[in-house]
C-alpha cells in the first residue's frame, strides 16, 4: 500500500493567512494542518508517501517535511499547477503507483476515528467513507437503499438523495490510474473523484463503510478553529508525530 497526499490548491478561502503560506501548513493547535493526514497514513503503516503540492509553496513543504526520514517514511513530491479535480492525482502519480493499492487522503482532513484497521485489510476494488452531515450538498454525496447498500455517488448535487458525505479519505487498487484517466472533466472543468467511485460502484466493487465520530475538512476560518479544538480535546495524546 502507497500513499498519497494531495496538499495543492490556494487556500481562497482562508485569505488573508494562505497569502504567504498554503493552508495545509497553517498551524492546527500544535501541529501543521498535513501532520494529521500524514498522521493517518502512518499509524496505518504506510511508508511511502506522495505529496503533491503547488508549485509556489513548494519550497516550504521541503524545509518542513523533507526527505520522510524523520518520520521514519520517504516521501516523494509531485507538483499540481492547478487544482483539476481530486482524481488528477492518481495521474500526477502514476509512476509512482506502479499499479499499486493507494490510501489518499486530502490534506485538510482531519479526522477522529483511527482508520489504521480499514486500509491494512484492504485487497482490492475501492474503500470509502460515509457520514451524516448537516450540508451533503457541499460534497460527494452517497445514496443508499434500504439496505444501507450503496446505489450511487454525485458530486455536490443540487438536490441530495441522502445527508450522507464522502470525507477526503480514498482506498483504490492499482486501476486507479487508469480509471482517472478515462474520467471527461465535468462541467466545473474537473475530474471528479466521484466519478472514479461511481466506476467501482458500477463494478460491484465499492465498499462504503459508515462512520460517526468528528471529521473536520479545514478550509475555513470556522472549520479552522472546531479543529483546534478537536485536536486539543481529543487527538492530541492519540498522535504519533
Amino acid at each position: 500500500m502507497k500513499g498519497i497526499i494531495l496538499s495543492g490548491g490556494s487556500g481562497t478561502r482562508l485569505r488573508p493567512l494562505t497569502a504567504m503560506t498554503s493552508k495545509q501548513l497553517l498551524p492546527v493547535y500544535n501541529r501543521p494542518m498535513i501532520y494529521y493526514p500524514l498522521n493517518t497514513l502512518l499509524k496505518a503503516g504506510i511508508k511511502d508517501i506522495l505529496i503533491i503540492i503547488a508549485p509556489e509553496h513548494a519550497g516550504n513543504y521541503l524545509n518542513l517535511l523533507g526527505s520522510g526520514k524523520e518520520f521514519d517514511a520517504r516521501f516523494t513530491y509531485e507538483i499540481q499547477d492547478e487544482p483539476k479535480g481530486l482524481a488528477e492525482a492518481f495521474i500526477i502519480g502514476e509512476s509512482f503507483l506502479d499499479n499499486e493499492n493507494v490510501t489518499m487522503i486530502l490534506g485538510d482532513n482531519i479526522f477522529a476515528d483511527d482508520f489504521s484497521e480499514e486500509i491494512k485489510n484492504f485487497e482490492k476494488g475501492g474503500r470509502v467513507f460515509a457520514k451524516k452531515v448537516p450540508d451533503p450538498e457541499r460534497f460527494g454525496v452517497v445514496e443508499f437503499d434500504n439496505d444501507m447498500k450503496a446505489v450511487s455517488i454525485v458530486e455536490k448535487p443540487k438536490n441530495p438523495k441522502s445527508n450522507y458525505a464522502i470525507p477526503g479519505l480514498y482506498i483504490f487498487d492499482g486501476r486507479v490510474s487508469e480509471f482517472a484517466k478515462s474520467v471527461e472533466p465535468s462541467a466545473r472543468g474537473e475530474i471528479e473523484i466521484t466519478e472514479i467511485q461511481q466506476k467501482y460502484l458500477d463494478r460491484g466493487e465499492l465498499d462504503v463503510r459508515t462512520f460517526e465520530n468528528e471529521w473536520i475538512d479545514a478550509g475555513t476560518f470556522e472549520s479552522l478553529h472546531e479543529a483546534s479544538i478537536l485536536v486539543k480535546n481529543k487527538l492530541d495524546e492519540k498522535m504519533i508525530i
